[in-house]
């Protein structure tokens, strides 16, 4: 086994597999650190880590919103998630090397995003979002929130 990859040995207890459709990332609107987004973005960079990724992708747009706004550098949490640590962990290690900005501002973001229509995104995403929602949702289904759409697909909605 290579030594760079032991420390994450212990990570895949706690990988979710998104192969297939066997198991999906958390709902970006959980929280972790206090930020909506960043759970779902642990769980796909543990995933990318353990090789099980399937469609998935970290340091996506989607997680990028997070990683800018909590002015995170992407490789430096890649590599403490690679350390193989847990959500309480990570949670402490957002706090330290996320921008220090007071609850409310905090708060306020996280409702923005949850709470943002598809109209409100950037013209280019909304464009994205046309095909994937027609391709990835079934019409039976509508979507009133962006963050609807992965909540809808992984069927949580």
């Amino acid at each position: 086994m290579n030594v760079e990859n032991e420390p994450f040995e212990k990570g895949k207890i706690l990988t979710r597999d998104l192969r297939g459709d066997r198991e999906y990332p958390r709902s970006p609107r959980e929280t972790l650190g206090g930020y909506v987004l960043a759970a779902r973005a642990v769980d796909k960079c543990r995933a990318v880590l353990a090789g099980w990724e399937g469609g998935y992708h970290s340091n996506c747009p989607l997680d990028q919103i997070w990683l800018k706004f909590a002015e995170v550098d992407y490789d430096a949490f890649r590599a403490f998630v690679a350390t193989g640590a847990d959500d309480e962990e990570i949670a402490g290690w957002i706090a330290v090397n996320s921008k220090e900005r007071p609850r409310e501002e905090i708060v306020a973001w996280n409702n923005k995003q949850r709470d943002m229509n598809l109209s409100d995104l950037p013209l280019d995403t909304q464009v994205f979002m046309e095909d994937y929602i027609a391709n990835n949702i079934p019409r039976s289904r509508v979507v009133y929130r962006w963050l609807d759409v992965y909540d809808l697909e992984e069927k949580r909605l």
